[in-house]
């Protein structure tokens, strides 16, 4: 390049190709550290795209056929379960698309052009999760979940707590741990606890000062550009964007100038190196349950394989 340009010119465009190379940098790590792998707890949650999960759920709807069987719900003796390894059970006449604002990453929107096309709504379908309806006197059976005027009694077999598949994870897994609320959510999993930590871990993280100041100088970023917003979640959760599946142009300009400003402030390295060292010393005072707890779910592949053996 600088031996076919001009002298002045070779300056501007190293000084320009710089500034690129600085400004790509930042993207590139923006988008390293904002995902759920980058941070330490995440080690202690299963990807349920893995084959070891996938083997789980398959072992639990075997399972839960048998005892749907049980209960007498005789047509699922011929209900195939080797399609049904990444489905979750809905109540027939009550799935909403989850094509709603948000997305799967812990600093939302850090790419301005797909922020500019998408908004806040980039949930990426991994294929982990596809729900499946049931009508409402099988989803109760199934799932343990009733409603008013539900029978907790199927042709005149109780339903097991927590349905038979919860049965069936109390199989594979045992007892399951105390029930504990996360943001006022009811949280009775195997992974409670890893989850339960998370959210403690951001919440202790947020209300650090160094959190703070990165939340002014990204809002500061958004009022020169003509939003007025105090923190990205502010934006994100912004009610106008709602009540439709696709975003508005509003959106979207809100979305990309709020990506564009995490990237010029440094705004996602800043908080994770907070939330990760939170979530560090969360696993520091908790090492020993958190282990637990992996264990449990090793044995739990293993009593599943173990399933999907004899039931083959």
């Amino acid at each position: 390049m600088r031996k076919v340009l001009p002298l002045a010119l070779t300056g501007l465009f190293a000084l320009s190709a710089c500034q690129f190379a600085g400004h790509d940098d930042r993207a590139e790590e923006a988008g390293r550290l904002n995902t759920m792998a980058a941070l330490p707890l995440h080690a202690y949650l299963p990807d349920p795209a893995s084959d070891d999960a996938k083997a789980i759920t398959r072992a639990q709807w075997i399972l839960g056929k048998q005892c749907m069987v049980r209960l007498g719900f005789t047509g699922f003796a011929v209900f195939d379960t080797t399609s049904v390894e990444s489905t979750y059970p809905v109540r027939q006449g009550t799935f909403t698309s989850r094509d709603l604002p948000g997305d799967d990453s812990p600093y939302g929107v850090v790419d301005p052009d797909l922020a500019s096309g998408h908004g806040y709504h980039d949930r990426t379908p991994d294929g982990s999760g596809r729900p499946q309806e049931w009508p409402a006197d099988q989803y109760a059976a199934l799932t343990g979940s009733f409603e008013s005027g539900d029978s907790h009694v199927a042709h005149g077999h109780p339903i097991p707590e927590g349905g038979c598949l919860g049965q069936a994870a109390r199989r594979l897994y045992g007892p399951p741990p105390r029930a504990t609320k996360v943001n006022g959510v009811k949280l009775t999993g195997y992974y409670s606890l890893a989850m339960e930590l998370w959210y403690a871990s951001h919440k202790e993280a947020s209300k650090d000062p160094a959190w703070k100041k990165a939340d002014r100088a990204w809002a500061d970023c958004m009022k020169k550009r003509g939003f007025h917003y105090s923190d990205p979640d502010k934006a994100s959760l912004d009610s106008d964007w709602f009540g439709h599946e696709k975003p508005s142009g509003k959106e979207r300009k809100t979305a990309a100038a709020d990506a564009r400003c995490k990237l010029d402030t440094g705004y996602v390295p800043a908080v994770h190196t907070l939330e990760a060292h939170s979530q560090k010393t969360a696993i520091g005072r908790n090492k020993e349950k958190l282990d637990a707890m992996r264990a449990a779910d090793e044995r739990a592949v293993r009593n599943a394989r173990t399933v999907i053996g004899d039931a083959s």
